[in-house]
Order: C-alpha cells, then structure tokens, then sequence
C-alpha cells in the first residue's frame, strides 16, 4: 500500500517546482489575498501559478495546519537579497524578466509613479494601484489592471468583483507589448491619478 504522506511530499515538491516558491510563501501569499472562501483560494492560484485544480486544493486545504512531515517539501532556494525582480524571476521564470523590463519601461513613460514589490509580483502606484506586473506561469507574465472602463477585448479577462484587479492579460513575446497594450495601461494609469 502507497503511503500517503510520502506521496503528499511528493506533490508539495512539485508544486513548488512548477511555482518556483516554497508552500509556506503560497500560504503567505493566500493570506494576503484576503480570499476567504476555499474556491476563491484555489481558483486564485489556479490563475496566477498555472496550478491544476488538484495542486491548487492541495495547497489551500494544507493552509493552516502544521507542517510536519512536510521538512522535505523546501527545495526551493532564497533568491538574494537586495533586487525584489531577482526574488520575482528567479529559477525558471528568470527568462521572463526581460519581459517584464518591457513593460516598466512602457509604464514609465506615462508619468511618475510608485513601484510597490510583492513576493509574487509588483504593485504599480498613483493615488491607487493602477496595475500589477509578474509572472503567471513559467512562460507567461501578467498584468493585472484597475479600471472598470476598459473595454471588452478577447485578450483581456475581466476578473470578479473583489479582486485586486478589474483586469488582466497574459503575455509571452515582446510582440504582445503593443499600442493595444500600452493603451490599456495608460488608461489605468490615468484613472489611478
């Protein structure tokens, strides 16, 4: 008979090999939603981390209870100091980085604002978010976006009420940071004044 425990330990460490974070930083991650509801939770780092339906529940359903056992479960290394971006991208997602550039470089055009580093992603500031920028999968970044006049679009996906964004998109080229694109910021960025 397999022993559950060790299989356990197994998808907690591939779960941290796709997300490229340590469970207790999704846990951190997951409190600092504000989510409250185990499906909100779920389908919250289902979006952002790419998870299937059973790791994403594997990962809510471990949130708040003790962790022994589970010691072998942090293969993930601390990324250094100093560069919040380096703690961002790092391991497989450090080739998304570029990308990201990309994009802070069109933002920054728009004006003066705030950057705001998460454990998962950057917060970009006026008065209020505006938007966000990080990773959403190994070969995807997001940009989350706050502004509930944006029109519908196949690229963007509106997101529920409550969430820290009213929009996102997902890209994976430099090709994607388009007029289109930069339009979308700038109308968040301009709303956010």
């Amino acid at each position: 008979m397999a022993d559950p425990q060790a299989a356990l330990l197994t998808q907690v460490r591939n779960i941290q090999s796709k997300t490229g974070r340590a469970l207790a930083d999704l846990h951190a991650e997951i409190a600092a939603s504000g989510l409250l509801k185990h499906g909100e939770r779920r389908s919250m780092l289902m979006e952002r981390y790419g998870l299937g339906y059973g790791d994403a529940n594997t990962v809510v359903a471990l949130l708040g209870k003790t962790e022994a056992g589970l010691e072998g479960a942090t293969p993930v290394a601390p990324a250094p100091a100093g560069d919040p971006l380096a703690e961002i991208y790092t391991g497989a997602k450090a080739s998304l980085r570029p990308l990201h550039e990309k994009v802070m470089a069109v933002v920054a055009g728009f004006g003066p604002f705030e950057q705001a580093p998460k454990k998962a992603y950057v917060s970009l500031r006026r008065r209020k978010q505006f938007a966000t920028v990080g990773p959403a999968t190994l070969e995807l970044i997001e940009i989350g976006l706050n502004d509930k006049a944006l029109p519908l679009h196949p690229r963007l996906k509106a997101l529920p009420a409550g969430s820290m964004c009213t929009h996102r998109v997902r890209l994976g080229t430099p090709a994607e940071i388009d007029a289109e694109l930069s339009g979308w910021l700038r109308a968040a960025y301009d709303a956010a004044g």
